[in-house]
C-alpha cells in the first residue's frame, strides 16, 4: 500500500493534511519533523517501494528558532516534496534563500494568483521537473481564495525555486523547483477554508507522486483492532465513558475487538452533564453488548472540587484530577487487577490543542481532561493508556462508529467536552448553575432537532434534515453576569445565556451557523419563557479562529 510520510513541526493542522490525504484513499504516516532518515526513505528503494512522497507541515516556530528543522538527507532522497507554509520556508531557506519577518502577519482567507503553464513561464522547462509542475499546477484556479497563518515570509528564493503564485499582498504563494520534485505553498490547503485545498493535495499525492489509492476506514479497523488484541491479550481493560460519540465509539472497538468479560466500562455521573445523560448512557451501552457497566454518582465530589474554581484551566485540572483520583477508588471497589488498560476516547484534536502531537513543536491551546492530568500522564507512562481514536478526527470517528454498528442516534450527537457543563458555566460552578443551564441547554437541541434546516433556495429541507442535523456542534453557554428585564409587570434580574451554533469539518476550525432570524427569536423566547432564572439570551458569532469552540 503507498504511504506520504508528513515531518510534523508542531502545526495545529498538521493531522489534518493526513487526514485529508486519507479521503482520497491513501495511507498517510505522521513522523516528528526531527526525525532521522534512514530506512524509511532510503533514496531509491523508497520510490520503487510504499513511500511515495513527503510533506513537511506548517510550525509555530520561525526557521531562525534552533530544533525546528529537518534531517538535510530529506533533499536528497529523492522524493518529491510539499511544503506548507513553514514547510516552504524550511525548504527554502536549507536551500540558500532568505526569509524574513512580514511588517504585517498574513493570516485568514487571502486571495491568490497563479501562473498555470509551467513551458511558458520557465525558460529552462524540460528539465526533470516539467511533466510533474504542469500535473501539479492544474490543480489551481487562477485565482483563488488560499487560508493563511505565518508571520514570516519567503524575501529571496533558493537557487532552482521559482514562484509560480503570489498572494494579495505580493508575497510568495505557490513556489516550484526548476528540476528537482519540490513544491512549497505559502498557505494551509488542509484548511477547508481553503479554495481547491483538496484538488491541490490530491494533484501532490496522485499526480506528482503516483500513489494509488488502497486506505479504508475498514483496513484501518482492522490495524487498530488487531494491534489492540496484540497489546492487551488477556487482559482487563476499563474505559472512562461518557455516552457521546467519542467514548462510545471507543467502547464499541474494545466490545467488537476482546472478550466482552474483558472490557469494564466506568460511566461518572458528575452532575456537569445533559438532562437525563445517564439514563441515555446506560441504555445506548447495553445495546452494543456490555457486561460490566459501572455507573458511579459523584456529583457532590465533583461540585466540592470546583467550588471558588474560576480560571477555566484550574476548572479543567480539578476536574482531570478527580477524574483519576475516583476512578482509581472505583476500581479498587471492583477488583480489577493491577495490570488493567485505562482506555480513554481520546481524538487527535484533545491532543494537538494540549500540546501533544507528534513532534515536540505543539502549542497548548486549551488542558483536556483526558489528556493534561498529571494522573494521565502518570499512567501513560506507565504505558497502561489506551486510545484507539487518537489519530482520527471527529467526522472519522463517526464513520467508523457506522463500521462498527453504533446507533445512529449516538453517532449524530454533537460533541460534548469531558469537562462537561463547568466549562459551559463561565466563572464559578455550583448546583444551581447546572441546573439552570442543563434545562436550557437541552430546550435548544430540542428545538433544533424538531425545526427543518433550510435550502439553499431558502425553503424547508428535503430528507427530514434537521438544524442538528445541519450544524456540526451546539450548545448554550451560562455567563457569569445578569441584566435586568420585565416579566409582566415585575422587573426581572436574571442570568444571561449564550447560544452557539458552529458548522465544522473537523473541529480544527469553525464557521458561525448562519440561523434564520426567527429561528433564534422563538428559540430564545421559549427559554426566557421557560427558565425562570434565565433574562436574557445571546448569540456567539465568533468563528474559530479566532475563537475556540467552547468559551473554555
Amino acid at each position: 500500500m503507498d504511504k506520504i510520510l508528513i515531518l510534523d513541526f508542531g502545526s495545529q493542522t498538521t493531522q489534518l493534511i493526513g487526514r485529508r490525504i486519507r479521503d482520497l484513499g491513501v495511507y498517510t504516516e505522521i513522523l516528528p519533523g526531527d526525525s532521522v532518515i534512514n530506512d524509511e526513505i532510503p533514496g531509491a528503494a523508497a520510490r520503487a517501494g510504499k513511500v511515495k512522497g513527503l510533506i513537511l507541515s506548517g510550525s509555530p516556530e520561525s526557521v531562525y528558532d534552533q530544533g525546528a528543522a529537518p534531517d538535510k538527507k530529506i533533499y536528497s532522497c529523492g522524493l518529491p516534496l510539499l511544503g506548507i507554509c513553514y514547510g516552504l520556508q524550511r525548504m527554502n531557506f536549507d536551500q540558500g534563500g532568505k526569509v524574513e519577518p512580514l511588517p504585517k502577519r498574513e493570516y485568514g482567507r487571502i486571495g491568490v494568483s497563479v501562473r498555470k503553464n509551467f513551458v511558458a513561464y520557465n525558460e529552462t522547462a524540460g528539465g526533470a521537473n516539467s511533466a510533474a509542475a504542469e500535473c501539479f499546477l492544474k490543480a489551481f484556479h487562477p485565482r483563488f481564495t488560499a487560508w493563511m497563518s505565518h508571520g514570516d515570509t519567503l524575501t529571496a528564493l533558493a537557487p532552482g525555486l521559482r514562484e509560480y503564485g503570489t498572494s494579495d499582498t505580493g508575497y510568495p504563494a505557490v513556489v516550484i523547483h526548476d528540476e528537482k520534485p519540490w513544491f512549497g505553498l505559502q498557505f494551509h490547503p488542509e484548511v477547508s477554508h481553503c479554495e481547491d485545498g483538496l484538488e491541490i493535495l490530491s494533484a501532490f499525492v496522485f499526480g506528482v507522486c503516483g500513489c494509488g489509492a488502497g486506505w479504508t476506514m475498514e483496513k484501518y479497523a482492522e490495524e487498530v483492532r488487531a494491534a489492540l488484541g496484540s497489546r492487551v491479550g488477556k487482559n482487563p481493560v476499563l474505559l472512562l465513558i461518557s455516552g457521546g460519540v467519542d467514548s462510545t465509539v471507543a467502547g464499541a472497538l474494545l466490545l467488537r475487538t476482546l472478550e466482552s468479560d474483558q472490557v469494564h466500562l466506568m460511566y461518572m455521573d458528575t452532575g456537569l452533564m445533559r438532562k437525563d445523560e445517564t439514563k441515555t448512557v446506560k441504555a445506548n451501552l447495553e445495546r452494543l453488548g456490555a457486561k460490566h457497566l459501572h455507573i458511579v454518582h459523584c456529583e457532590d465530589e465533583f461540585l466540592s472540587a470546583l467550588k471558588g474554581l474560576t480560571d477555566p484551566e484550574a476548572k479543567r485540572r480539578a476536574i482531570g484530577d478527580l477524574f483519576i483520583t475516583i476512578q482509581e477508588r472505583e476500581v479498587a471497589r471492583l477488583g480489577l487487577p493491577d495490570n488493567y488498560f485505562l482506555a480513554q476516547g481520546t481524538l487527535y484534536t484533545d491532543l494537538i490543542e494540549s500540546g501533544k502531537g507528534v513532534g515536540k513543536k505543539a502549542r497548548l491551546i486549551k488542558s483536556h481532561h483526558n489528556v493534561g492530568s498529571p494522573l494521565v500522564d502518570r499512567k501513560r507512562k506507565a504505558g497502561r493508556v489506551i486510545e484507539p481514536l487518537d489519530r482520527l478526527y471527529k467526522d472519522e470517528v463517526r464513520r467508523l462508529g457506522r463500521l462498527l454498528g453504533v446507533d445512529e442516534e449516538v453517532i449524530r450527537r454533537h460533541p460534548f467536552p469531558g469537562p462537561g457543563l463547568a466549562v459551559r458555566i463561565l466563572g464559578e460552578v455550583s448546583r444551581e448553575k447546572c441546573d439552570i443551564l442543563r434545562e436550557a441547554d437541552a430546550i435548544f437541541i430540542e428545538e433544533l432537532k424538531r425545526r427543518p434546516a433550510p435550502r439553499a433556495d431558502g425553503g424547508a429541507a428535503q430528507n427530514n434534515l434537521s438544524l442538528y442535523d445541519d450544524i456540526w456542534q451546539a450548545f448554550a453557554v451560562l455567563l457569569p453576569v445578569r441584566s435586568v428585564g420585565v416579566a409582566g409587570d415585575v422587573r426581572k434580574y436574571g442570568w444571561v445565556l449564550a447560544l452557539r451554533a458552529i458548522t465544522s469539518a473537523d473541529g480544527m476550525t469553525a464557521d458561525v451557523y448562519p440561523f434564520q432570524t426567527r429561528d433564534l427569536l422563538e428559540i430564545s423566547t421559549r427559554i426566557t419563557n421557560s427558565v425562570k432564572a434565565i433574562g436574557r439570551v445571546t448569540y456567539d458569532i465568533s468563528s474559530k479562529p479566532p475563537a475556540t469552540i467552547e468559551w473554555e
